[in-house]
């Protein structure tokens, strides 16, 4: 996939896909931060060209055929939509908020709403937006699937604080994780670069020329065939816990991309159970935890039964 950006659009071309796949069917599979949805609205609106011109998204594709997509621009500012808000912690710098999974963070083409930047701006009516429009208050981010603790600035100087020690490492996170198999040893260091797949640009892989990843695990304990383990990423790639685990044979439970799908999960087991910093206000160094949400609790007493 390749992608050209002016001020207004993005501009997606593709390599060719597969005979026999309907053309929405096939966006999804290369566009999956997008509902299928979104990308039907986007053909009818004639945003999806195949050979340049305009198609239905029932049409069935060749291996000859040229897809090209232009994406809306982004979403202006955000506006506050009043929402449920798990708050653990809260000062005149920063909230430290319980995400739960299905909860997209900041809005983008197909999201342009309902997310947790909405509710943080019905939260903090005042929170200063800084250079980042549609991402107010945003240091770090889950992927939407994924649940558990994130920490939001409330100005500029808590984000500039925060993002300091992000950049710097010094930042604590722990994530409790369920993977496929008995991981062995019980605990290790996973060091592998990660960078686009070579075959499907929108994932992400463990290429040689990837920039450089460093994950810790120490297993928690074993559940039949299954791992329930407790990661430590010292890097901050895209993906990264559920590329290494999947890189050395242990994909995460429910993860659709990389993992193992599950009949008794629809979403990734990944939580972000742990997380340390330091307060932008003293500098004093906080640690906060996360229990497991409700479904994944079900998950291990289901395994524990079996």
């Amino acid at each position: 996939m390749n992608a050209t950006t002016d001020p207004k659009t993005e501009k997606l071309q593709f390599n060719p896909p597969p005979p026999d796949v309907r053309l929405d069917k096939y966006l999804t599979r290369v566009l999956p931060q997008f509902s299928r949805a979104y990308l039907q609205r986007l053909i009818e609106q004639g945003d999806v060209l195949v050979n340049g011109q305009r198609a239905k998204a029932s049409r069935k594709l060749s291996e000859s055929d040229r897809i090209a997509v232009e994406l809306p621009p982004p979403p202006g500012r955000p506006l506050p939509e009043p929402m449920p808000l798990a708050v653990v912690y809260e000062d005149d710098d920063i909230m430290v908020i319980d995400k739960p999974a299905g909860l997209t963070v900041h809005p983008a083409p197909g999201h342009p709403s309902h997310t947790l930047v909405n509710a943080i701006l019905a939260h903090c009516p005042g929170l200063v937006a800084s250079d980042e429009s549609v991402r107010p208050g945003i240091v770090h981010r889950l992927d939407k699937d994924t649940s558990g603790l994130m920490v939001i600035a409330k100005n500029d100087f808590a984000r500039e604080h925060l993002v300091r020690q992000f950049k710097s490492r010094t930042v604590t996170k722990g994530y409790v994780v369920l993977v496929k198999g008995r991981l062995s040893p019980e605990q290790g260091i996973i060091d592998a670069p990660i960078g686009r797949n070579h075959h499907r640009r929108q994932r992400m892989a463990v290429v040689e020329a990837g920039k450089e990843a460093t994950t810790r695990y120490q297993v928690r304990r074993y559940l039949g065939s299954y791992t329930l383990v407790e990661v430590t990423p010292l890097t901050g790639r895209t993906h990264q816990i559920r590329v290494h685990l999947s890189a050395i044979g242990h994909p995460v439970i429910g993860d659709r991309t990389y993992g193992a799908r599950s009949p008794y999960l629809d979403r990734q087991f990944v939580h972000a159970c742990r997380l340390g910093f330091r307060l932008p206000s003293t500098g004093e160094y906080q640690e906060f935890t996360s229990d497991l949400p409700v479904d994944l609790r079900h998950v291990l007493e289901h395994l524990d039964r079996s």
